[in-house]
């Protein structure tokens, strides 16, 4: 079968050659694979105009917006990201002899290789704790993922009873505004919530503890007592392991530190950089929980339900999901490292 669609002018070389040489239609199109259409029509472009190249690359209409345009487009993005399609047009059109519309804005866009996306959400962070994630960022770049095995993830987090997801849409008409099917409803404060610590590493899930109270440093240390030394000293009897928190007030209070300091021969205390929850890998873990809560069939209608809920969740999280979390964090580092060109992570 011959071959469809436009030659490169280095084939439509070949069939002038091929012709040129003495060669038929037909034994033209047998030695190069093309169809007997194809080598009579170039052939016959060749003989009246005397040139191989594709002129069919020069028809259809003129794009409206050149290279130099496309720039132009190009620095009006990078001055301001959330400029919207009409506002991109307008200060193009501004100064320019041709105008173009919002349809040909978009498609250069396009054909740029922009797209409108929603964008990462980041935490705001201050200048001298950028410096200090930085630091931790150069400080860790080396370690492998071996490393990082080493290492037992911990938090906590608050999950609620009900759910407020601003998401929900739903059809009505303009007079149903106020019927029942058309209503969500709020409670003050979600309904209440169930608040848990809990602890991984690479190895295993580590134990999830409810909290019935706020956290303080007295019921921390209870917590670190009970859950973190026997976790440590049994993944880790080696005394290599790295007991990661984050720098809650709790966790640095005086009480904290000093238990730690008695038992420095056993563990190390990973020193943290603040504002860095993007860093801490069991944060995903809570996002796992939070979806499974979401999906289950039928949802728990008060605390006692939903704290076994989330036991049950915490339980069967997969040994690939939070192994794949630690996998990832000689990437994660390099994310921090690699934006602002290296100077300062976001």
């Amino acid at each position: 079968m011959g071959k469809k669609g436009d030659l490169s002018n280095f084939e439509r070389g070949m069939v002038v050659g091929a012709r040129r040489a003495g060669l038929s239609i037909s034994q033209s199109a047998q030695l190069l694979g093309f169809s007997r259409t194809t080598i009579s029509r170039i052939y016959k472009e060749w003989s009246a105009k005397g040139k191989t190249s594709n002129m069919r690359q020069s028809c259809g209409r003129k794009c409206l917006v050149d290279a130099r345009g496309q720039r132009r487009m190009g620095r009006l993005i990078q001055a301001d990201r959330r400029a919207t399609l009409t506002e991109i047009t307008t200060r193009y059109n501004r100064g320019m002899q041709q105008s173009i519309c919002e349809a040909t804005t978009h498609t250069t866009l396009r054909r740029m290789g922009y797209n409108s996306r929603r964008p990462h959400r980041v935490p705001l962070i201050s200048t001298t704790n950028r410096k200090k994630r930085l630091q931790f960022a150069r400080a860790h770049q080396n370690w492998t993922v071996e490393d990082w095995k080493n290492v037992a993830w911990s938090d906590e987090s608050r999950f609620l009873l009900r759910h407020s997801n601003g998401r929900v849409r739903i059809w009505r008409k303009q007079i149903e505004n106020m019927d029942p099917s058309c209503l969500v409803t709020t409670v003050q404060a979600g309904g209440g919530g169930v608040m848990v610590w809990g602890m991984f590493s690479w190895h295993t899930l580590g134990p999830l503890v409810p909290i019935g109270h706020r956290l303080n440093a007295t019921a921390y240390l209870s917590i670190v007592s009970d859950h973190v030394h026997p976790f440590m000293t049994t993944m880790y009897p080696s005394s290599d392991g790295y007991f990661q928190q984050d720098n809650a007030p709790c966790h640095k209070a005086r009480i904290i530190s000093n238990w730690f300091l008695e038992h420095d021969n056993e563990f190390t205390v990973l020193k943290w950089p603040p504002q860095s929850p993007d860093l801490n890998r069991i944060e995903h873990l809570w996002d796992v929980v939070e979806r499974e809560l979401r999906a289950l069939d039928v949802h728990p209608t008060n605390l006692h339900q939903l704290q076994d809920a989330i036991l049950s969740i915490w339980a069967n999280i997969s040994k690939e999901c939070f192994q794949h979390l630690v996998e990832s964090m000689p990437r994660r580092i390099k994310v921090v490292l690699k934006v602002n060109g290296g100077q300062t992570p976001y």
